[in-house]
C-alpha cells in the first residue's frame, strides 16, 4: 500500500526531533575559576634506587653455575653464582704448603738463637720469611671462599653482567642488585636558581609516561656543584611501591617555592589538533569549539593562558561535546 506524508508532518518530526536534542541531560561541564596552584622551578629527572649494588668477583675462575637473570627477586645471602675455583684452590694449598715451610724454619731459627748459633738478623729473618707465608695463605683462603657469589642485600636483579662458561677475574662485574622498596630521582639545578631552590621544601614528581604524578616525601640539595656544568644536584625522595617506576625511567620534578592564583583546564577537557589545542565551551547554543593558549601543567590542570576567560563553562567530555555538536549541525 502506497503511504505518503504531508510535508506538515515531515517538517513537525523534525522539530520534534531537534527539541529532543535540546532538552537532552547536559553534558559535564566546570565554570572556570582562579584556581590555587604551587610556583616552583620545574626540572627533567632520572628515577635511581637509594640502595644499589654492583657484585664483582673476588676471585679467578670459570662461571660453571648461574642461578638469576634480570628482574629475579633474591634475598640476603642468596646464591646468584658459582665459579669454578680450582685454580684458587691450588693456589691456597701451595701457599699452606709454603706456610709449614716457613713456619718450621722459623721454629728452628728460634732455637738456634736461644742457643747462639745464628745472629739476630738471621733470626729476624726468618720471622718475616713466616709472617709473610701466613698472609698470603690466609689471603688464599679467603679467595678461595667467594667461589659461590651471594647477594649482599635483598632486591631484584637489575642486570647481570656475565653469563655461564665466561672467565671470571678479581673486580669484574657480575650483577646489578636494587632494592625497588627505596626509589628517588635525581634532578640538576643551574647555580643561578640555587638561592630560589634553598627555599623549596616540597616537590611533585611527573611520570609522563605513566599518566601520574606523586608528591616527593623529602628534597635534598647536595652542597656541591659540578665544576664542568655548574649545577648542583637535588635528590627528591619518592613514596614507597609505586607501580610502574623503575631505575632509569625519565621524571619531571617542580620543586614547590610558592603559590599563585591562575585559571585553569583539566587535562581530559583539552583537544588536540596538530599543534592546536581547544577546548568545548558550553554556550546557549550548545558547545562551540574554541582554541586556547597553555602555559605550565600542574598535577594535571593547565594552566591557561588566553582564549577563555573566568566564568565560562568548559565542557569535561570533549567527545561527547562533538557528538552533540555534530547533530545539530549536521555535520
Amino acid at each position: 500500500m502506497n503511504r505518503t506524508f504531508h510535508p506538515l508532518l515531515i517538517a513537525l518530526a523534525a522539530l520534534t526531533l531537534a527539541a529532543g536534542v535540546v532538552r537532552a541531560d547536559e553534558l559535564p561541564s566546570r565554570v572556570l575559576a582562579l584556581q590555587t596552584v604551587p610556583l616552583g622551578i620545574a626540572a627533567e629527572a632520572t628515577v635511581e634506587a637509594v640502595q644499589q649494588a654492583t657484585v664483582a668477583a673476588q676471585v679467578t675462575g670459570r662461571i660453571v653455575d648461574v642461578r638469576i637473570d634480570a628482574g629475579s627477586s633474591v634475598k640476603k645471602g642468596d646464591l646468584l653464582m658459582r665459579i669454578d675455583a680450582r685454580e684458587a684452590s691450588e693456589a691456597a694449598q701451595a701457599a699452606q704448603s709454603q706456610l709449614v715451610v716457613a713456619e718450621a724454619q722459623y721454629a728452628r731459627s728460634r732455637q738456634l738463637r736461644q742457643q747462639n748459633f745464628i745472629s739476630q738478623a738471621g733470626f729476624d729473618k726468618a720471622k718475616a720469611d713466616f709472617d709473610a707465608a701466613r698472609a698470603v695463605a690466609t689471603q688464599a683462603g679467603v679467595g678461595l671462599g667467594h667461589a659461590s657469589v651471594t647477594a649482599p642485600m635483598a632486591g631484584l636483579v637489575a642486570r647481570r653482567h656475565a653469563e655461564a662458561g665466561e672467565m671470571a677475574a678479581p673486580g669484574r662485574a657480575l650483577v646489578t642488585l636494587y632494592d625497588p622498596a627505596g626509589l628517588r630521582v635525581t634532578a640538576s639545578i643551574p647555580q643561578y636558581q640555587l638561592r630560589e631552590m634553598r627555599n623549596a621544601k616540597t616537590a611533585r614528581v611527573e611520570f609522563p609516561e605513566l599518566g601520574r604524578s606523586v608528591d616527593a616525601t623529602s628534597v635534598t640539595l647536595l652542597p656541591t656543584a659540578d665544576a664542568a656544568t655548574h649545577v648542583s644536584q637535588v635528590r627528591v625522595g619518592l613514596p614507597p611501591d609505586i607501580e610502574g617506576v623503575i631505575p632509569g625511567m625519565f621524571a619531571r620534578v617542580t620543586f614547590v617555592t610558592g603559590k599563585a592564583e591562575k585559571l585553569t583546564v583539566p587535562a581530559a577537557a583539552l583537544v588536540r589538533r596538530g599543534e592546536v589545542t581547544a577546548v568545548y565551551v558550553a554556550t546557549d547554543k550548545g558547545p562551540q569549539l574554541r582554541q586556547i593558549r597553555l602555559g605550565e601543567n600542574h598535577a594535571g590542570e593547565h594552566e591557561v593562558l588566553a582564549g577563555v576567560v573566568a566564568g565560562e563553562r568548559i565542557v569535561l567530555d570533549p567527545v561527547q561535546a562533538a557528538i552533540r555538536l555534530k547533530s545539530m549541525t549536521g555535520r
